[in-house]
């Protein structure tokens, strides 16, 4: 049925008390709402709504071949020009303005507003189809009248309401959020206003803190518009919403002493009502509201919070308790992995499986990240002094927020052995979608694990006693890898998932056997180096000694990367080819095998040794190198921008190097002031460092060859299943789990399940704030900290390299196709080992995430760049063209003279 038929069948008005039993493409967000809290029985003004219907019929020819440009302007991984979005959409708006409102539907509005009163002043609100959704609210997108009264006057609103459809903020909130500007049609509201003495909005859990347990109310005199708009600063409370008890109360308005707006018998009202409008919708709420002059509360507007993060799943004898289960504390793992994003559900299911699944940990996964529950350590003496030691390494923001978090009560220490607290989570343990295992016990799975931990000690005397053997041994390892990886041609899709599933536990103990003892005896010979080093060198200068490291995959990559680009250059035809195109048009003729001969060649050759590494690669289910080459290619053409010699990472890299001996020539001459031993003892202690260190990056390396097979035979899968029409496009399959691809290749339809799953995944991928340390009852810990005690002004984090830089900022969120100038400061949310080709042409690193063990930070060290890392909000307190000065021995970030 096309839109136009469909208006013609659908009625033009609805009066509020039918809307909640209304179809959403009719009635839109708001009046869908509306319409259930009038259906049970909760205080709402007395309104009708005109539906779509009457939008459609008023829609102007032209207006679908304006959205379809719209929505061609908004799609694809380029921004749309500046300016483009608002050109079309204002295009669009002038031909609804211009339009003349058929004359049924201005006769039902006329008709409709006198059975009103006729002359009673009414609201008039924008109901769109895509608004008042569980993921994204469009709040204010659309436009209100208030106060409008008379036939004409009430035409006139409706006619705007439908032409700010097309405004260039809502046009581009439609374009983030992935929804069609040819799919979403114009509700309207009209409703009695109500003469308000007091009015507000009401959120059902924090939306700060994410609390669920607290409801917020902000309260001014008069309507409830200066509120939601910001003209006021209103008053604000925080109530517990089971009893209603105000924790926090927040004076607004400009005169001090000023009586509170609201008083105890209407906020206790305000939080049953609220609380009430939450268990109807099943999900926090964000409430309009307005009091009478005569008291009475009425409900204008309710639609879901979707800036809540989500909740942890909970255990399964918490669930069993109810509200009585303890308040459990995860740690973010992935933040720890450098990754902000989501990562995709297969993705969290190899992550799944490449860990003790039966070990003592038990992980959650909301918003597609995953956490580890840490509440038997904070209950116990040690695991909180373990905590303390170990996380503000890790990540400076969450060591910060740790001390507060062990003040709660309901975290208090309970008398039992860490290990005793270990097993017993381990029993409570349950995962969301356990693996597929097949014949794999408990006691199968513990020996295995025994198995590997007493392998790995005679490894651990090697390294020691023959470096050079053990690095041999480590690198030599990858060609047993890769013909472990070979799958015989021709293979059938069962066939080549059943590979899939089993190469992780085929390869996986080889892999840490060979590749663990060398690092991790480099790094205990770095802690006997600052041993000996007390009271002879602070232990700030042995960080000098980690710069320019031999023997690291990840930097071995990032030159190599830098010598393709030199020999590019060297190439008139292939230089100019690079710098005067797009990364995503480098991308396309790479694949089309149509680059310059020499630059074809050099990129083949790198892909081949670098192809299955990735930006977030972990994440089984990001695409590789090998097939989408924007982030080499564009890195490539920045590589091709360093004109002075002195800046070429080549030489940085040597020149760090050469420090670094340097350093090890100054300490071991300080320390042979105390005696010849122990000078020998520093020396060969450093030596190892230098010789060993470097390999840290290898078994991440070897972990994501084995993912990037698995990837790449995925793909092959996911192909199949496409032609067959079981899913959409290949990459689907990343969106299912093992068995369900099993069900899908034999037919059956997985559409709706990728489609949900997608959708969860692109908001989450949306989301700027991941909270580190989350509880069970939703609270972000550090939200809920910077709340109680707002951050001072300037920027300051973590200090994770020494040295100062001062240049440009540049915000990258996403690397891939990234434009880094030399020495310009790299100011980003977090990075992993995909990130690191830009960090050989920055100036000084900015991170949002990260300690001084995080993998940026390290890095930033290897490579000699000043680096200040768990600053908040970097990416949005500073801006691209801003010069600053980083000092990454102080932790500082401040805004050049």
């Amino acid at each position: 049925m096309d839109s136009m038929q469909r208006a013609l069948e659908d009625p033009l008005v609805l009066d509020l008390r039918g809307t909640g039993a209304a179809p959403l493409r009719l009635v839109g967000g708001k009046a869908l709402n509306l319409g259930k809290l009038v259906a049970a029985g909760l205080p709402v003004p007395r309104g009708f709504c005109l539906t779509t219907a009457a939008y459609e019929l008023a829609a102007p020819p032209g207006l679908g071949a304006l959205a379809a440009d719209l929505d061609a302007a908004g799609a694809g991984a380029a921004a749309p020009a500046p300016g483009t979005l608002g050109t079309v959409a204002g295009q669009a708006r002038r031909l609804i303005e211009e339009a003349p409102i058929p004359p049924e539907v201005d006769a039902a509005v006329r008709k409709t507003y006198e059975e009103l009163g006729g002359t009673v002043p009414v609201a008039v609100r924008s109901s769109a189809t895509a608004e008042d959704l569980p993921f994204a609210s469009f709040a204010g997108q659309q436009d209100s009248y208030l106060d409008v009264t008379g036939a004409d006057a009430v035409v006139e609103a409706v006619r705007r309401c439908w032409a700010s459809l097309w405004t260039e903020r809502a046009v581009a909130y439609r374009s983030a959020n992935g929804i069609s500007n040819r799919d979403v049609g114009l509700a309207v509201v009209v409703q009695v206003m109500v003469d308000a003495e007091t009015a507000g909005v009401l959120f059902t859990a924090n939306p700060v803190t994410g609390k669920r347990t607290e409801t917020v109310i902000n309260a001014s005199p008069g309507t409830g518009q200066a509120v939601v708009s910001g003209a006021v600063n209103p008053d604000q409370f925080v109530l517990e919403t089971a009893s209603a008890r105000v924790t926090l109360h927040t004076p607004g308005g400009p005169e001090p002493g000023r009586i509170p707006s609201l008083a105890g018998p209407q906020l206790r009202e305000l939080t049953a009502l609220g609380d009430g409008v939450q268990r109807l919708f099943g999900a926090p709420q964000d409430i309009e509201w307005a009091i009478d002059a005569g008291g009475r509360i009425w409900l204008t507007q309710s639609r879901p919070i979707t800036t809540l993060y989500p909740l942890p799943e909970p255990a399964p004898e918490d669930a069993a308790a109810g509200a009585a289960a303890p308040t459990r504390v995860y740690l973010c793992g992935t933040l720890f992995q450098g990754l902000t994003r989501p990562i995709t559900p297969l993705g969290l299911t190899v992550l799944e499986m490449m860990r003790n699944s039966k070990g003592p940990w038990r992980y959650v996964n909301p918003g597609l990240r995953m956490y580890v529950d840490l509440t038997a350590l904070v209950r116990n003496k040690s695991g909180r002094g373990y905590l303390l030691r170990m996380l503000p390494l890790a990540d400076g923001r969450s060591g910060a927020v740790l001390p507060a978090l062990l003040e709660d009560p309901r975290f208090g220490i309970i008398e039992r052995s860490f290990l005793e607290s270990v097993r017993n989570a381990g029993k409570r343990r349950r995962s969301p979608q356990p693996p597929r295992r097949t014949g794999s016990t408990r006691s199968t799975e513990q020996t295995a694990t025994l198995g590997l931990m007493v392998g790995l000690i005679p490894g651990m005397f090697r390294p020691a006693f023959r470096p050079a053997a053990e690095l041999r041994r480590a690198l030599n390892y990858r060609k047993r890898l890769e013909s472990e990886l070979v799958l015989a041609e021709p293979a059938s899709a069962a066939l080549r998932l059943e590979h899939t599933e089993q190469v992780l536990g085929r390869t996986i103990n080889g892999l840490i056997q060979a590749t663990l003892p060398g690092p991790s005896v480099g790094y205990i010979m770095l802690a006997v180096a600052r041993r000996l080093l007390r009271g002879i060198a602070q232990p700030r200068e042995l960080e000098a000694v980690l710069r320019g490291l031999p023997h690291n995959v990840t930097t071995e990559m990032d030159l190599e990367l830098w010598q393709l680009a030199v020999s590019i250059g060297d190439d008139p035809v292939s230089r100019g080819e690079f710098l005067a195109k797009q990364p995503e048009e480098l991308a396309a003729a790479y694949l089309a095998g149509r680059l310059p001969p020499q630059a074809q060649s050099g990129v083949r050759g790198f892909l081949a040794r670098y192809g299955h590494r990735a930006v977030a690669e972990i994440d089984l289910g990001m695409p590789r190198w090998s097939e989408e080459p924007d982030h080499i290619l564009g890195m490539i053409s920045n590589y091709l921008r360093v004109e002075d010699p002195e800046q070429a990472p080549d030489r940085q890299f040597a020149r760090a190097a050469e420090h670094a001996e340097d350093r090890i020539r100054s300490l071991v001459e300080r320390a042979r002031a105390r005696s010849p031993w122990h000078a020998r003892a520093l020396a060969l202690s450093l030596r190892r460092v230098r010789q060993l260190a470097g390999l840290r990056e290898l078994p991440k390396f070897y972990i994501v060859m084995v993912l990037g097979e698995m990837h790449r035979q995925l793909l092959l899968i996911g192909n199949e299943m496409a032609a067959a029409g079981t899913v959409a496009a290949a990459d689907d399959v990343f969106f299912l789990d093992f068995d369900e691809i099993r069900v899908g290749l034999r037919g059956a339809d997985l559409h709706g399940i990728v489609a949900g799953r997608r959708q969860l995944y692109n908001t989450e991928l949306r989301r700027r704030r991941i909270p580190r340390i989350l509880l069970s009852d939703g609270t972000d810990v550090e939200a809920a900290m910077m709340a109680k005690s707002p951050a001072a002004g300037g920027l300051s984090g973590t200090p994770a390299s020494a040295g100062t830089a001062t240049g440009r900022v540049r915000v990258i969120l996403d690397p891939v196709g990234a434009h880094l100038e030399p020495g310009e400061i790299l100011v980003a949310p977090s990075t992993d080992p995909g990130w690191t080709p830009l960090f050989l042409t920055a100036g000084a690193l900015v991170m949002e995430m990260g300690g001084v063990i995080s993998h940026g930070a390290v890095v930033a060290r290897e490579y000699g760049i000043p680096a200040v890392v768990g600053v908040p909000d970097a990416t949005t307190r500073l801006h691209t063209g801003q010069t600053v000065t980083v000092d990454g021995a102080a932790g500082k970030v401040d805004e050049a003279p």
